[in-house]
């Protein structure tokens, strides 16, 4: 579907709506009362739709991801299984934010990109994420708040888990960032 279509097609009350991306990407934004597989990996995604979905029961499925690709794949496999009416935001999620007026739209918080922008809004601006130079996980401004933050060595979600050798290790890239940036101004 289009992204001008999208909307009425996932409003409709039959249509199960599943957001094909990993948990830290759904985490920090996906679309208003879409089921969250809590994936870690696009490789875990076939066996939650083949435990989590019927094509008895789940007679329309909509299934989007952040540029298109996850989500078509995701829907082959699903006609594969024997679903009938599988539906996938074309373009991906990006295409939506770019196309659909924030005024009209029911996307809910912003959308991890994997490149510097770590997170975008709608018309593609550049969201308030950060990124974890540690474990690559993205960080909200109340994760930058949180206790357990040191920039470019830890957030609240690697902390307990990085060793000190690692957290010397990312001090010292931490170090090495901050004097890169002085000396280019």
């Amino acid at each position: 579907m289009t992204p001008r279509q999208w909307n009425q097609v996932i409003s409709d009350p039959e249509v199960l709506l599943v957001d094909a991306r990993n948990d830290y990407e759904v985490n920090i934004g996906t679309f208003q009362g879409a089921v969250n597989p809590q994936t870690d990996s696009f490789r875990e995604l076939p066996a939650y739709l083949t435990t989590h979905l019927d094509p008895q029961q789940h007679k329309k499925v909509a299934m989007f991801c952040t540029g298109g690709i996850r989500c078509e794949k995701a829907t082959a496999y699903l006609l594969k299984q024997g679903f009938q009416e599988v539906y996938h935001l074309q373009g991906g999620i990006l295409k939506y934010l770019e196309e659909v007026p924030e005024t009209e739209s029911l996307w809910q918080g912003e959308c991890f990109v994997f490149d510097e922008r770590v997170a975008v809004r709608h018309g593609l601006e550049s969201g308030s994420h950060a990124l974890c130079y540690a474990c690559g996980h993205p960080v909200s401004e109340s994760d930058r708040a949180h206790p357990h933050y040191q920039p470019g060595i830890c957030c609240p979600h690697c902390h307990d888990t990085i060793t000190p050798e690692k957290q010397a290790k990312q001090a010292m890239r931490q170090q090495q960032r901050y004097q890169q940036q002085q000396a280019s101004r």
